[in-house]
């Protein structure tokens, strides 16, 4: 058994290999382990330190990033929830519900085709929403980020 010394793991091994006094006039074992990482999990050699760079001006503060990046992810999932959700509807219907879907509504209208037509006004209330989320809650995020990178670059100009 072998120690690792990695930080991942820290505990010395609990024996330490010595020659029983009635072995004492043979060798210890010569270390015959290759020059290379035998385990994946063992440490790579480290790399000489880099220089630092010099510090950039920060574009905007990193919470209305954060804010920005969330905001989006909102919107996204929203819209695609929407259309893809009312698809996923159609199709567990139509699979699993049959006899459902084959209802007659009115004049030889059935209920799955009627339901099918449908997709396209809930394609159109997703792009409605994508665009509402945008304008109420993206793009004000993205304009003060904006507004702040140009308030940052006249500063910097400005030195």
């Amino acid at each position: 058994m072998s120690y690792d010394p990695s930080p991942s793991y820290p505990v010395p091994p609990h024996h330490t290999y010595s020659t029983p006094p009635h072995h004492a006039h043979l060798d210890p074992p010569a270390n015959s382990s290759p020059s290379y990482a035998t385990y994946p999990w063992q440490p790579q050699p480290s790399e000489p330190a880099r220089q630092r760079q010099p510090r950039r001006a920060a574009l905007g503060h990193h919470s209305d990033l954060r804010l920005l990046r969330g905001a989006y992810r909102w919107q996204r999932r929203v819209a695609t929830l929407t259309a893809l959700g009312y698809f996923m509807l159609f199709l567990l219907l139509s699979a699993f519900a049959p006899s459902f879907m084959t209802r007659t509504v009115s004049g030889g209208l059935s209920l799955g085709l009627l339901l099918g037509l449908l997709q396209v006004p809930v394609t159109g209330l997703a792009i409605a929403l994508y665009e509402y989320t945008a304008q109420h809650t993206v793009d004000p995020i993205a304009d003060r980020i904006r507004k702040q990178a140009d308030l940052d670059a006249q500063r910097e100009a400005a030195r």
